[in-house]
């Protein structure tokens, strides 16, 4: 792990099955980023579920970035989806009106918009487009960016769009121009409706969301600059989950950085548990262990013990960080 970290990697994506320890690693990683390496660094958080703040045992809501407080170089954002989602409606929404007010349509959208913003794609679309934020915007001003993501599938799909969005808008955009075109060839005006066509906002709106698409995709599919690490466990349902969705990131084109296997049971607390059922559980794991030495290697950025307590404040946090980097 230490030698990925010691790379000018600048975007680190922590993914994997729900309960693996995401948020800790990821919070893990961001604080040797700023204490250890002197980075600016930024934590954003986009799962929905978010634990940052009892991460930290600090109040790290609102949906805006936060100084860590106590470590010098560390900001953290936990990104609130019912906002995002909110304003990507609006957004969506005054486009939909210039479409049909060019249309001359008289019909009230309001359902339409209700019925999209209830699909799960379109709460996704809305967290890429704040993903785009954060890489454009955010990018600008830190070192380092380390993204704490959804359980695997839904962040795998988020990150996806990257592809999809982009095939999206430039279909959209093509279909703008014909429609324009068209009331052009149509209109007696010729003058008047190319000056329209110039200055149309909706097609000014999505040749922005397309240049931003550019330039953020360009961004996730550089192995200098982009990393998505998966984070396991040592059992077999954790491991088939990671085994399923490195080729789907390889299929997206998103440069794979490895797997961290946490929460292993240290020999020494097995040997001294006198039930026998962590010795159980520690001989379960070392098979297991044995599946992840031959399903990823040579990709195995670290092995974290199990601790015997919840990872939380910046004491564990610094504990944590030390054996990942070892």
């Amino acid at each position: 792990m230490k030698q990925l970290l010691s790379q000018n990697v600048k975007y680190i994506f922590f993914g994997g099955k729900g309960g693996v320890g995401k948020t800790v690693i990821a919070a893990a990683t961001a604080l040797y980023f700023a204490e250890n390496m002197g980075k600016r660094t930024l934590l954003a958080s986009f799962n929905p579920v978010h634990s940052l703040t009892s991460v930290f045992g600090q109040d790290l809501s609102g949906g805006v970035v936060k100084q860590i407080s106590g470590v010098k170089n560390l900001w953290a954002l936990e990104v609130q989806y019912d906002d995002i989602v909110e304003k990507y409606k609006t957004r969506i929404t005054n486009l939909l009106k210039e479409m049909l007010k060019m249309a001359e349509v008289s019909v009230d959208i309001k359902p339409l918009i209700d019925i999209a913003t209830t699909n799960p794609a379109f709460h996704e679309a809305a967290a890429f487009d704040k993903m785009m934020d954060v890489v454009l915007k955010e990018g600008e001003n830190y070192d380092r960016i380390v993204f704490d993501m959804a359980a695997v599938a839904n962040a795998i799909r988020l990150v996806g769009l990257s592809k999809l969005y982009g095939a999206w808008l430039q279909r959209t955009i093509k279909m703008r121009i014909e429609t324009l075109t068209l009331k052009e060839q149509l209109s007696f005006r010729k003058e008047k409706i190319k000056e329209e066509i110039e200055k149309d906002p909706v097609l000014m709106e999505l040749q922005d969301l397309y240049n931003r698409y550019v330039k953020v995709r360009s961004v996730l599919t550089d192995s200098n600059l982009t990393r998505f690490i998966f984070v396991t466990i040592p059992t077999v349902l954790s491991i088939s989950v990671v085994q399923r969705f490195i080729e789907m990131v390889r299929a997206y084109e998103i440069p794979y950085g490895g797997v961290v296997v946490n929460m292993v049971i240290p020999p020494e607390e097995a040997e001294r548990d006198a039930t026998g059922f962590l010795k159980s559980k520690y001989e379960e794991q070392q098979r297991n262990l044995e599946l992840i030495r031959k399903a990823f290697s040579p990709n195995i950025l670290a092995v974290v013990k199990q601790f015997p307590e919840d990872i939380v404040g910046l004491e564990r946090l610094k504990a944590l960080t030390t054996l990942l980097v070892s």
